[in-house]
Order: C-alpha cells, then sequence, then structure tokens
C-alpha cells in the first residue's frame, strides 16, 4: 500500500482473523490518535520489538491499519502506522444481508473478552462508570434505533481520542458487541 491509499476494499475474513488477537485489538486502540513504529509500540506495550512488527505486519497485510509515513532512525528506515477507524464504521454496519457469524468471529468476540478482563484489572472505580450486560427481545425498531445510537457514541469516542498520556485526557475502556442472537 502506498502513502496517501484511501480505504481499501478487505475480505471480512482476513480482517477477522487479524482482529482476532489481544494484542492486535491495543495496537489498534494506540493508533487510533496517534502514529507509532514498531518500536514505539513495542514499549508501550511491553513486547518484544519483533513481536510487534509481526502483529503489526498481520494488521497492515489485513488492510486494518496504513503506514502513514517513514523516519530515519539510526541509520535505517522506520514505519510509521496508523489506523483510521472513521472509514470502519458506516463498513461496520451490517446490512440485511449478512452471513451468520463464523468461526472468526468468535474469534473476534473471544480477543475482546482477553481484552475486557485486562481492562477490567485496570479498572478504576468511579461514579461516571458504567456497565450493562444482557439478553434482550426487542423488537425491529427499537434493534435498529439503539446500533446506530451506540455505533453514533464509538466513532464520537475513536474521533475524540488523544495520543497516550495528552495531559488533560483521561484513560477510558469502550467495548461494545451487538449482535442478533440465535432462538435457542
Amino acid at each position: 500500500m502506498s502513502l496517501g491509499d484511501g480505504p481499501v476494499e478487505r475480505d471480512p475474513t482476513v480482517e477477522l482473523r487479524a482482529l482476532a488477537h489481544p494484542v492486535r485489538l491495543r495496537i489498534l486502540s494506540l493508533l487510533t490518535a496517534t502514529e507509532m513504529t514498531a518500536a514505539e509500540v513495542a514499549r508501550e506495550l511491553d513486547l518484544t520489538h519483533a513481536n510487534a512488527s509481526y502483529h503489526l505486519r498481520h494488521l497492515l497485510d489485513a488492510g486494518v491499519i496504513q503506514v502513514a509515513g517513514e523516519e530515519r532512525i539510526r541509520g535505517g528506515v522506520a514505519k510509521r502506522y496508523r489506523y483510521d477507524a472513521t472509514h470502519d464504521f458506516d463498513r461496520r454496519r451490517p446490512t440485511p444481508g449478512d452471513a451468520e457469524p463464523t468461526r472468526d468471529h468468535r474469534l473476534l468476540y473471544a480477543a475482546l473478552a482477553t481484552e475486557l478482563r485486562r481492562r477490567g484489572e485496570q479498572a478504576r472505580r468511579s461514579s461516571d462508570n458504567f456497565l450493562t450486560d444482557a439478553e434482550f427481545w426487542i423488537d425491529p425498531e427499537t434493534w435498529q434505533t439503539v446500533r446506530d445510537q451506540i455505533a453514533t457514541a464509538a466513532e464520537t469516542l475513536h474521533q475524540a481520542s488523544q495520543p497516550l498520556r495528552t495531559p488533560g485526557t483521561i484513560r477510558v475502556s469502550a467495548t461494545v458487541a451487538l449482535f442478533q442472537m440465535t432462538e435457542d
């Protein structure tokens, strides 16, 4: 992919496999608000440079992240990567013809659960925190309305995201998985 390319048509199976790893989900969080090199990602997540590069390569090959530029570091060239979530929101909204969740979807849900456990260990008690979990039976119109409202809220959070440790910001966690279930 060359610099300046717009959104790339992605194979959903390849993308789901790339996302279905807790470390890669953390990398996307890091790259939402800022561009980073593999070395910077490695330092922030306490990974080896090789491990960070491996995960970045998977995300890049799946078209989830982009190369934002290159810089010379100690005689070598380091790529800077970024994740532009704003291109993903319309694509992530399901269409009426979407297929049933696959094994890859289930792997992604498992990775999200693992990442939520890690974040939960770092949760700070606050009256601002919010949690809900349930299985509901609701009418399709309510489902559509709520799903769209939450998608809009998620987009707002991504757009407001700032680089790590920016003065005046607070570190928050947001994990949302909305899906229709089988009737069993």
